[in-house]
């Protein structure tokens, strides 16, 4: 039987050599194609014929591919080594050509957008199958578009702009170094094997560990703090003053296909039941026989069991396992990652933190990166990204203009794999085992739906404010008061959390993304219910879902599966489910 190792992944598939003239060929060929697409300007009018108008579409899919794969290289080869010159270098060139080429073939954007009559864009529509949700999204959006000399200027400028900024910010951090005692140990650790001492069995190493992340952060506050607040000017003077977007997050809205109404549901109804967590700490708090949860012991084990290590073969085998039980089909999706050398997984300096699944094309496996540290969590993180990959690859079929489903949907298919995850280990634990795996998930479903959710209600003040003039410490005061309205009564904080916003990511890389966990959490939760209801007739409909990919409105998708993600009770049945999941735990102490 195959044994799976630790390791790199090889992105030969995409690009054997950077360094080799076949490389400068592969660009000149995306630059020649891009010429070519050019051509098409001639013969774009209102009356274009059904077939030419999908010749210019299947133009765009080949050029759209070819251009993902380099791009996708460079910035996968950064994301291996983020301290590497040579390619911090290359990822910058191929933005700088992504940008170019954008600005080529823009102007079929902005003729579909604006130069053609709503008549004859129903009539292409409706003659554009699997590419009509896509065409159709383009108009929606067209209100906000710009000219084409406008929009070639915001591309061109976003390379030394704020992606410069997002890329700076990661630079920054990533080579941060937390020295921190442990055990009376003096040592300088990654954030990722930082991260593992938060669940430490210790409260004073939970404690150091936090202090050693937040004072990192809190010491580097002025310029992290100013990079921050200068892509949320970006993001409102491009969106907002520039192309007229309504409010910050409706920019995430649009672009997510989805309506103010369903995000505006999902946040109202997790402020709403932020309680449910709270009776949850304080449950926790009476397991560790203290008072009181300091926030530094949010995540603390709940039990003297040492936790568990789990190597990398018998985790990935786990999943595979789990996967299988409920469709072999997606199990061997899974393999796939493993099988193609496409998962990296070993923990080392200037590695990127955390974890992502990447898909550069419909007809290439998807890469997922991981940093493996033996703990149940990131055997759990395994199945998460092999989520992802699954639902890629369901999709495959699908252009790669709605290969990728929109944010919200991306989230279900990676937190389903976990629940499946959860269930097949639930069979195989003793009781003290399952009080700390029940514990571990419940802390994980306020780590992806409630604090994911009040991380987007504090970006909506945070831009409100930074819009008015504000300072870092305002910020953080308002951090702060956030924390305070999630914890309640449940849980002691300190001021050191406040500056906690500046260690999130998602804030810098991509604003207002974190609602699509608390999003795809629930929608999983929802999913998971029903198959342990339909059993395997489930699995059918949950291939569907996933196939769609991009290619359908989510409201109009999960409708057909009565599912009203407009409504409250919706987001309001996946509470219920982890409602029911904290008296479980209460039965098991």
């Amino acid at each position: 039987m195959k044994r799976y190792k630790l390791g790199e992944w090889n992105l030969e598939e995409l690009v054997k050599d950077p360094k080799n003239p076949v490389f400068e060929k592969q660009i000149k060929y995306v630059q020649t194609k891009a010429k070519d697409f050019e051509k098409n300007k001639k013969i774009l009018e209102s009356k274009i014929t059904s077939k030419n108008f999908l010749k210019i579409l299947h133009s765009l899919e080949g050029l759209t591919e070819k251009i993902s794969i380099l791009g996708g290289y460079s910035s996968l080869a950064y994301a291996a080594d983020t301290q590497s010159d040579e390619a911090t270098s290359l990822m910058t060139r191929m933005t700088m050509l992504g940008a170019s080429i954008s600005n080529q073939i823009l102007f079929f954007d902005l003729w579909w957008k604006r130069g053609i009559d709503e008549k004859n864009a129903q009539r292409l529509i409706k003659d554009s199958g699997e590419l009509s949700g896509y065409l159709r999204h383009k108009r929606l959006v067209a209100k906000y578009s710009l000219t084409e000399a406008e929009e070639r200027i915001i591309n061109t400028l976003d390379v030394t702009g704020v992606t410069a900024l997002v890329k700076l910010y990661d630079k920054i951090t990533n080579a941060f170094e937390y020295p921190v005692t442990v055990k009376g140990k003096k040592k300088k650790l990654s954030r990722e094997v930082l991260t593992t001492l938060v669940r430490s069995t210790s409260s004073k190493t939970r404690e150091a560990a936090y202090k050693a992340l937040l004072s990192k952060f809190s010491n580097n506050k002025g310029v992290l703090g100013e990079i921050y607040q200068n892509i949320v000017l970006n993001w409102k003077d491009e969106g907002i003053e520039i192309r007229g977007y309504p409010s910050p997050i409706s920019m995430r809205n649009i672009g997510n296909d989805v309506g103010e109404k369903t995000i505006n549901s999902l946040l109202q109804v997790c402020k709403i039941n932020a309680p449910v967590f709270q009776k949850f700490f304080l449950q926790k708090a009476k397991m560790l026989k203290v008072k009181k949860l300091r926030r530094y012991d949010l995540y603390a084990p709940t039990t003297k069991i040492k936790e568990k290590n789990y190597p990398y073969d018998k985790s990935v085998k786990l999943v595979l396992e789990s996967l299988s039980k409920f469709s072999p089909k997606l199990s061997e999706f899974a393999k796939k990652i493993f099988d193609q050398n496409h998962i990296d997984s070993k923990v080392r300096t200037g590695k990127r933190d955390g974890a992502f699944c990447s898909t550069l094309a419909p007809n290439i496996t998807p890469y997922v990166l991981i940093n493996f540290t033996g703990k149940s969590r990131d055997v759990f993180t395994l199945a998460h990204e092999l989520g992802h990959a699954i639902h890629s690859q369901l999709a495959s079929d699908k252009s790669i203009l709605v290969q990728d489903a929109s944010l919200p949907l991306a989230e279900t298919a990676s937190t389903f794999s976990e629940l499946l995850l959860y269930d097949n280990l639930s069979d195989k634990i003793t009781d003290d085992e399952k009080r700390l795996m029940l514990t571990e998930k419940i802390d994980d479903l306020y780590a992806t739906i409630m604090r994911q959710s009040f991380f987007t209600i504090f970006e909506i003040d945070a831009h409100k404010q930074i819009a008015n003039s504000t300072t870092v410490n305002e910020l953080s005061k308002t951090y702060l008061q956030n924390l305070k309205v999630q914890f309640g009564n449940s849980v002691s904080l300190t001021d050191d959390f406040s500056i906690e916003w500046n260690c999130i990511p998602h804030f810098f890389h991509s604003p207002f993304y974190c609602y699509a966990y608390s999003f795809g959490n629930l929608l999983a939760l929802s999913l998971f219910q029903r198959y342990k209801n339909d059993g395997k007739d489930f699995v059918s409909s949950y291939a569907s879902i996933l196939g769609a990919g991009g290619s359908i409105k989510p409201e109009t998708l999960l409708s057909e599966y009565q599912i009203d993600i407009r409504s409250t009770k919706f987001w309001q049945d996946g509470f219920d489910y982890i409602k029911n999941q904290v008296r479980t735990l209460s039965t098991l102490n």
